[in-house]
């Protein structure tokens, strides 16, 4: 198989024409005694090699779901074309005995779709000054707006030779830049130290504060807020049954009813759903204990439904859909029964996914969240450092007014 390298005193082949063109798997020797390659997606890597490469805590960085990503045709393949905009090229490093010992998720970019971390702006600007934006790298899970490892690591000094492989494929490949989105913190640090640049954001996340049932957690919300609640759940559950499944109990008459309510979403918010429905017979198939699918249904038939992810410590909601238009269903079934099963399994916290200024009413707070972005050019790398200069200072602005907001009761 062709390959391209790279060392501090040599060049890299520019075989690889982005996009169309059918790049090779890359050798990227770095400063540092490792070697870095490209790989062609996560799919055909070892399972347990990747997954040994996280704690399993989130399952969105896990094999099988990323896997699941290119299986579906959800995401393309590096170097096998497709329609997507997302190609897996995942960056990779090996130990001695050949095991992975090192890994970003990472895809080639044609457009900043199922993103959640909005750069049309830093786009439309390198293109009017006659630059080319796409394609670019992303570090992140595909249309996935939940915080999580983007370093993946079984030893903790290879994680700046990732980053530092990330930049040297930007650079070669001609690629505008490389974006690491929704970065647990704990990993923020590493990037700071790389020199990339760092982005704030807010979403809207519910925490468990040693809640022994759905009441205890009402018992904390002011009493206006506390009775507005009550009376959404009753609405919402009337003449409506709620089932939640997860595991085996999940069957495939299940997910046919979810893809219609997810096409319907999809169709109105971003006129063409990400995910086929592929994605999701392979979700059931491969991580269906890390799965709650909450369906409602009237006269036996699932008329709405919520689907979320189970971490270690946190529910995650990514997806909803519905065939009717009932009063608050919405909040039932994405943000209450959400936090009835976090309560239930002892998790810390609900992430409920992005945007969503309404959460904020039914007790999900603002948290920050932490992209981190290289831009190679000089020129444009510090028009965006500008920017985010200025957007930080709006972003904390928003953060301390949206904290004064939230339905908890306040001594005096």
């Amino acid at each position: 198989m062709p390959s391209w390298r790279y060392a501090p005193d040599a060049g890299l082949s520019r075989a690889m024409a982005w996009p169309g063109a059918r790049p090779p798997w890359g050798i990227c020797k770095m400063s540092e005694p490792v070697t870095a390659r490209i790989g062609s997606g996560i799919a055909a890597l070892p399972a347990a090699e990747w997954d040994a490469l996280t704690d399993g805590a989130n399952p969105f960085v896990s094999h099988a779901f990323l896997a699941a990503m290119e299986e579906s045709a959800s995401v393309d393949r590096l170097g096998e074309g497709g329609h997507t905009g997302w190609q897996a090229a995942p960056i990779l490093i090996n130990d001695d005995a050949g095991q992975l010992a090192g890994a970003l998720p990472a895809y080639i970019k044609t457009h900043s779709q199922g993103e959640y971390v909005f750069d049309h702006a830093w786009a439309d600007a390198w293109e009017r000054a006659g630059g080319n934006y796409y394609p670019k790298l992303q570090i992140a899970v595909p249309f996935t707006p939940a915080t999580g490892p983007r370093i993946l690591t079984r030893h903790a000094d290879l994680a700046l030779p990732l980053l530092r492989a990330a930049e040297t494929l930007c650079r070669q490949a001609d690629l505008s830049s490389a974006h690491a989105t929704f970065i647990e913190p704990e990993q923020v640090p590493v990037f700071e130290e790389a020199g990339w640049l760092i982005r704030y954001d807010i979403q809207f996340h519910w925490e468990n504060r040693d809640y022994a049932s759905f009441d205890d957690f009402l018992a904390a919300l002011s009493s206006a807020k506390r009775k507005n609640l009550r009376k959404e759940r009753a609405a919402a559950q009337e003449g409506v049954e709620i089932r939640a499944l997860s595991g085996d109990d999940i069957r495939p008459r299940h997910w046919d009813a979810f893809w219609h309510f997810y096409q319907d979403t999809g169709s109105r918010k971003w006129g063409s759903p990400y995910l086929t429905r592929r994605a999701f017979t392979l979700l059931g198939e491969t991580m269906a204990d890390k799965i709650l699918l909450v369906l409602a249904f009237i006269d036996g038939q699932a008329v709405a439904g919520a689907l979320n992810f189970i971490g270690a410590d946190c529910l995650y909601g990514r997806y909803w859909g519905a065939l009717i238009d009932k009063p608050f269903l919405h909040f039932e079934l994405c943000y209450y029964q959400a936090i009835d099963a976090a309560i239930a399994r002892g998790l810390s916290r609900v992430e409920a996914g992005a945007q969503g200024g309404h959460k904020l009413a039914r007790g999900y707070e603002p948290v920050r969240t932490v992209s981190a972005h290289f831009i190679p050019h000089e020129g444009f790398r510090a028009a965006v450092a500008d920017f985010l200069r200025r957007e930080r200072e709006g972003v904390a602005a928003d953060q301390l007014v949206l904290d004064e907001r939230t339905p908890f009761r306040r001594e005096g």
